[in-house]
């Protein structure tokens, strides 16, 4: 298929372009953008087998602009496919400002019009979106999303403005909206009524944004991870990374360091428990505690060592020896003291995981030699 995308290099066009591009290497993508020659329009409408219309003015330097970007270029593409009697499926990105009162909504509007006409005359299948706000990766902040000045800001230790945190915000975001759009193209699109909609939306106030966003920033601190369980925590979350400065993806960890080796915390979450990185010298053993209801996994990645167990009250002693050349998980089950040995002459490296964040007021940690 031939898929002529107008606003190839915008927000929605790129993230388009890059999926077809990786998961449909079949398909040709005809990418028109503001920056192509004019004249390579005509070739794409002969030869388009879909139209993803996502071309558009939101900011313009004079309110002109808006009918002229949103309705004008939207009337040159349909002239040229008529041009061509290529009555081909057209999806067109508007906008639920279409339902307002303002120029920028009448634009759209007029655009939505002239395609529902250009579809009853030519039989054409119109697909016409009406898209909250959308959000996610490569968003151009300071622009017209929130989200993205936001997580732009936050994340460069910039100032942010918020007029009203108790302002309602429909969002939907990027990796939905493609998904949506690659259903339409493949003859499935979420109808409803005369219009098309993603079916993901997410309802949330410019305030809990705003704390989510600043959240985010100091969980490098806290190492406490969001809720990636919510499904809106979990996209923000990844489109404030996507904004990190280039100099600033990496951040320290706090090194517990004895003659023994060390103990960092790498991540830490409200229920599912905490990850720490322990290093031990040669000859040394660690641990010699039992727990009543922490229980913990053990992996070695790096030297070997053996782990040891013995059931509380009783004498008998359990040896399981790990390598990082065979990486196996150990269990460490409540009710049991146990102890790691280093068994080797380099540093032995053991990833940890415990079910639950430390609290030093309920360490549910009894110390007894194995």
């Amino acid at each position: 298929m031939n898929i002529l995308i107008t606003g190839a290099n915008g927000f929605i066009g790129k993230n388009l372009v890059a999926e077809l591009s990786s998961s449909r290497p079949d398909y040709t993508l005809l990418r028109y953008d503001m920056e192509t020659d004019p004249a390579l329009l005509d070739d794409f409408c002969r030869e388009a087998n879909f139209v993803f219309h996502l071309a558009g003015v939101n900011r313009p330097k004079e309110q002109s602009e808006f009918m002229e970007g949103n309705f004008g270029f939207t009337s040159k593409l349909l002239d040229c496919l008529k041009k061509y009697n290529n009555s081909c499926p057209i999806m067109l990105a508007s906008s639920i400002q279409a339902e307002l009162d303002n120029p920028y909504g009448a634009s759209k509007k007029a655009g939505e019009d002239l395609l529902f006409d250009y579809g009853r005359e030519n039989g054409a299948d119109v697909l016409i979106y009406r898209f909250p706000n959308v959000f996610g990766k490569w968003c151009r902040p300071n622009y017209n999303s929130a989200v993205a000045t936001f997580c732009n800001n936050i994340a460069n230790d910039l100032p942010i403005k918020v007029n009203d945190p108790s302002v309602m915000m429909t969002l939907v975001y990027i990796d939905d909206v493609v998904n949506e759009l690659i259903s339409a193209l493949e003859g499935n699109p979420n109808r409803e009524g005369e219009f098309c909609k993603v079916a993901v939306e997410h309802r949330i106030t410019l305030g809990e944004i705003v704390d989510h966003i600043y959240s985010f920033r100091e969980s490098r601190n806290s190492l406490q991870l969001p809720n990636l369980s919510d499904p809106l925590v979990k996209k923000l979350y990844s489109t404030y990374l996507s904004y990190l400065p280039v100099d600033g993806f990496s951040y320290p960890l706090k090194m517990n360091v004895d003659n023994r080796g060390s103990f960092t915390e790498f991540l830490k979450t409200p229920d599912r428990g905490q990850v720490s990185i322990n290093i031990s010298k040669p000859g040394i053993t660690k641990g010699q505690h039992w727990h009543h209801t922490k229980n913990e996994k053990f992996l070695v990645v790096s030297g070997r060592g053996v782990i040891r167990f013995r059931k509380i009250g009783e004498e008998k002693v359990y040896e399981y020896f790990v390598s990082g050349d065979k990486l196996e998980v150990v269990d460490i089950p409540v009710g049991y003291t146990h102890n790691i040995e280093n068994l080797g002459d380099e540093d032995m490296v053991t990833v940890m995981w415990v079910n639950e964040v430390f609290d030093a007021e309920r360490p549910d940690t009894y110390f007894l030699p194995v």
